[in-house]
């Protein structure tokens, strides 16, 4: 084993924190890197080193290569964490940081280019006998072949960029006269996004939940799965609300789709983390979706219900140990749920709400936990994700999990940006959500601006005029009493 002990975090914001946080607990060295607009952020505070790597577009800093392995060799780190996103699932990028005598915390560069195409997956997945959804087997750029292969699946189909990930490049058709324009209109998105324009074909399924799994390898050929994560409530095909584990899977259906990630990883060799997303319909038949060759975003969930540190086991298989345990050995222990915080506006269909976060109080109390990278002060970039932070609550069972939730939302404070907090507050209280009853249609489904909770709004005025005390004016009273010598106030609610 090769012991690490320095590491560059080739990322910023809230993951750039969690892992700075997990080196300092097992004695490692931190390095962050940073930008214009990054100057003042957390992850640059908490680090025991910072860089500064240039403007603040990602297109010049974050995504930059070479910048990174300067930062790498001057300050005199022997690995590299990517975090999410930037470069993370850049094969490239890892084959250089290996060639530079730096260990790169993350899989082989050969299995993140094997499943980064999701066309390349999808063949190999079908060779390995996993199942996928109907359609192509391949990518595809010619509109009329397209069209065939449509028809012969059966519409509603669903067409998706060959790269990249987020929810570009993706468009649902309904009827085979609007085909030729979405697929156009998609080819264009994949392209600027990605620079590839290919795409692939599957048949849209009928209520289909989004259920991942997160899997661990190391390289001694050990795999395991540590369970699944319900990610069917998104907004423009991106997450939103997570949970672990699903309300939907049995514990034998666990068993099976948890065999077959597992199965999944091995096909391509691989090791460290990763997840296996799948699609369930309607029937609970399971479908292979994606792999994502890199830590989620919603990791922490499954961390609350396993009690096992991903970063941490990223770094040990990063550095040669093998797996401190087996499948037989991995318990779930009650149920937890993640809320994206993103300065968004709920009102606005969801757009960016950027500016400086004037007040920021942090829900806690037992079984709360947040991971944020902002902070009172932050400013909110144009650059970036709007992400302010994740919340995470968990509870012996899934109703204590939701009414914790509840409870962390209604107490967490964020003024001089609108937040996705109220729509977080929306889905918590939904039937839909609290029944289990629910799929990715969630949001068209069931929520409109006009169905948040009045308070919500005045909210969102008092973060407009910058007055926490005006909100709490609106919902309580205030009556005079002399019972308690400390104080000749108590706070009264309203009981109408």
């Amino acid at each position: 084993m090769r012991k690490i002990k320095k590491i560059l975090i080739a990322n910023r914001g809230e993951i750039a924190v969690r892992i700075i946080r997990a080196c300092h607990e097992l004695g490692i060295e931190a390095v962050s890197v940073f930008t214009d607009a990054d100057k003042l952020a957390k992850h640059v505070k908490l680090a025991d080193y910072a860089y500064y790597i240039g403007e603040s577009p990602s297109s010049k800093s974050y995504l930059v290569a070479e910048k990174i392995l300067n930062v790498a060799k001057e300050s005199g780190a022997d690995a590299i964490h990517p975090g999410y996103g930037f470069l993370s699932e850049n094969g490239d990028f890892a084959d250089l940081v290996r060639e530079h005598g730096i260990i790169f915390i993350g899989p082989p560069a050969s299995a993140m280019r094997s499943m980064g195409s999701k066309t390349s997956a999808r063949e190999l997945m079908i060779k390995a006998g996993v199942p996928v959804v109907p359609g192509t087997e391949s990518g595809i750029t010619n509109i009329e072949d397209a069209q065939v292969t449509a028809l012969e699946i059966g519409y509603p189909v669903l067409i998706k960029a060959a790269s990249g990930g987020g929810g570009k490049g993706m468009r649902v058709v309904q009827k085979p006269e609007d085909f030729e324009k979405l697929m156009r209109m998609a080819q264009n998105e994949a392209a600027s996004s990605f620079g590839d324009s290919t795409v692939y074909i599957e048949k849209y399924l009928e209520k289909p939940r989004h259920i991942e799994f997160q899997i661990l390898g190391d390289q001694h050929g050990n795999v395991v799965y540590l369970g699944e994560r319900e990610c069917s409530i998104q907004r423009r095909h991106q997450k939103v609300v997570e949970e672990a584990l699903s309300a939907v899977l049995t514990p034998e259906l666990r068993k099976k789709m948890g065999e077959m990630a597992v199965k999944s990883a091995k096909a391509v060799g691989y090791y460290n983390a990763g997840t296996i997303e799948c699609l369930i319909d309607k029937h609970l038949n399971y479908y292979f979706l994606e792999m994502n060759t890199r830590l989620q975003v919603e990791h922490p969930i499954t961390e609350m219900v396993t009690g096992i540190d991903l970063v941490k086991e990223q770094i040990n298989i990063a550095e040669g140990g093998k797996l401190p345990f087996t499948q037989e050995e991995i318990k779930f222990n009650g149920h937890a749920i993640e809320c994206r915080i993103y300065a968004e506006d709920c009102w606005n269909n969801f757009a960016p709400s950027i500016g400086k976060i004037t007040k920021l109080i942090p829900a806690d109390g037992f079984g709360i936990r947040e991971d944020s990278g902002a902070y009172q002060g932050h400013e909110v970039s144009i650059y970036y994700d709007p992400m302010i932070s994740k919340l995470v609550a968990w509870g012996k069972d899934r109703n204590e999990a939701i009414a914790r939730m509840k409870r962390a939302l209604n107490e967490y404070e964020i003024i001089g940006v609108n937040t996705t907090i109220p729509f977080c507050r929306f889905v918590m209280n939904h039937e839909a959500f609290v029944s289990g009853d629910f799929d990715t249609h969630f949001v068209p489904n069931f929520f409109t601006a006009d169905k948040l909770n009045s308070n919500d709004e005045s909210e969102i005025k008092t973060a407009i005029i910058g007055s926490a005390a005006a909100y709490e004016l609106q919902s309580k009273k205030i009556v005079a009493s002399f019972e308690n010598s400390q104080s000749n106030w108590k706070i009264k609610q309203f009981t109408s």
